[in-house]
């Protein structure tokens, strides 16, 4: 639930409670991942924990590996989130280090996204394809149905964000595991539908077929497992008070938003400015609205920055600007300079050569719930008598060595464009490819 308005967004006191609804959707910690089947199960998103494995051949090991220390990382996140209208179940995974070396270097922080064919949701987009292309020829186009979810299993349910449980993702059946198509209803008595609960129930069984018993992965560093909730980004009004054409909000797709969503956020043009601290005051300013989030995705959409840094400059480039003019007669007001995002600098997919676009970002809070999950753990298997150690420690300030703890502002994922899916035999029916993160760091 978004934080109160303040003051400074709007001029009026009838805007406040008129929030507006964003293209983001945020993960939410939502308590301890309990039972044995959500542990095995790849359509449940998590905090934590050891993966659950989606491709049928378990990965290598060394995929969790750091690039610095190359120690195996503890898994920050896994994440389900299949494509609308796609054959492939979905799912990223994305792992850590914690040790207090590897900070700030590249590689300490490693993103990989699986994939596997889906043969009974295949069949079910042929029959919906077909359908469709039946229903064309003989009426008028028909509106495409808004994009779902595409971190929840449960067929059209809409995001809310007064419930942080609502939304769990890999809830029993009969749910199916991958995202619905919504169109007209299917027909209830074909015997091929999978909506039935012996066909959603063999959907969720092939999912979490793959599991990680008597493997490597069973004996590496974990976090506490909790669930990754989910819930739609809701933001105050804008205010609308004239302001000067430099600092207004701009939207360069003018009314042409998204799923009928507020999207002028996203498109936010930064200035080009001596002011570093304003990038961190707006980042700031825009969590606070759900300051327990721990993830933000928007697949194709534009990540939030954390600061003004080389990052920055990456992914917000300083545009070509004429210089300014030194004589008194050719004096003139010259605009702002707008940074708008780009991608170009970020490397394409090695595996089909397509470029990638942003899908996630881990945010601060993250940390903090790790952390604090350790601690609970912790404090519930000590003694009393290590428990008055621990105690003394901290009131005596007494350091550790070896320093743990991550550091980061905010982790950006990106991946594929075209999500392919290729693995190294050659094959398209499941794959398991590391994807792109950018780092900036927490000064």
């Amino acid at each position: 639930m978004p934080s109160a308005v303040d003051d400074d967004w709007s001029d009026s006191d009838d805007e406040i409670g008129s929030e507006v609804e964003t293209a983001v959707l945020l993960g939410i910690p939502d308590g301890i991942v309990e039972t044995e089947t959500d542990i095995k199960d790849a359509a449940v998103s998590r905090i934590g924990g050891h993966p659950a494995m989606l491709p049928s051949r378990e990965p290598s090991f060394s995929s969790s590996q750091c690039k610095i220390c190359s120690y195996p990382m503890e898994l920050l996140v896994q994440v389900w989130c299949p494509l609308e209208d796609s054959p492939m179940d979905r799912a990223l995974y994305i792992w850590g280090c914690s040790r207090s070396a590897c900070q700030r270097k590249d590689g300490s922080v490693r993103a990989w996204r699986a994939l596997r064919y889906n043969v009974e949701y295949a069949a079910k987009l042929a029959k919906k394809l077909a359908k469709k292309q039946a229903q064309q020829k003989t009426t008028s186009p028909v509106k495409t149905a808004p994009t779902t979810n595409p971190f929840s299993m449960q067929a059209g349910s809409a995001p809310s964000h007064f419930g942080l449980g609502d939304h769990i993702f890999g809830q029993p059946a009969p749910i199916v595991a991958a995202p619905a198509i919504e169109d007209e209803p299917e027909d209830t008595s074909d015997v091929e539908s999978v909506t039935s609960e012996s066909s959603a129930q063999s959907l969720i069984t092939a999912i979490a077929s793959t599991t990680i018993d008597d493997s490597p992965w069973r004996a590496a560093p974990s976090f506490p497992p909790l669930y990754l909730s989910t819930t739609s980004e809701y933001l105050p009004p804008p205010p609308k008070t004239k302001i000067s054409q430099s600092t207004r909000i701009e939207d360069p797709a003018d009314d042409d938003s998204k799923d009928g969503k507020d999207v002028s956020w996203a498109f936010e043009p930064y200035e080009n400015s001596l002011e570093v601290d304003g990038i961190f005051d707006r980042f700031t300013k825009r969590v606070s609205n759900t300051g327990e989030q721990c993830l933000r995705y928007e697949l194709k959409g534009i990540p939030l920055p954390f600061s003004s840094d080389k990052v920055f400059d990456r992914l917000f480039p300083v545009p070509h600007q004429d210089p300014l003019p030194v004589t008194k007669a050719t004096f003139k007001v010259v605009p702002a300079v707008r940074r708008l995002y780009s991608t170009v600098s970020i490397p394409p997919c090695p595996a089909c050569k397509a470029a990638r676009v942003f899908e996630c970002q881990l945010m601060p809070n993250l940390i903090n719930v790790l952390r604090t999950s350790i601690k609970d753990e912790d404090a519930q298997n000590l003694t009393d008598e290590q428990r008055m150690k621990v105690v003394q420690e901290v009131l005596q300030k007494k350091a550790t060595s070896d320093k743990r703890g991550m550091e980061w502002g905010t982790c950006m994922i990106f991946s594929c464009e075209k999500d392919c899916c290729l693995d190294d035999d050659g094959g398209d029916k499941e794959c398991w490819r590391e994807e792109f993160v950018l780092i900036q760091w927490d000064d």
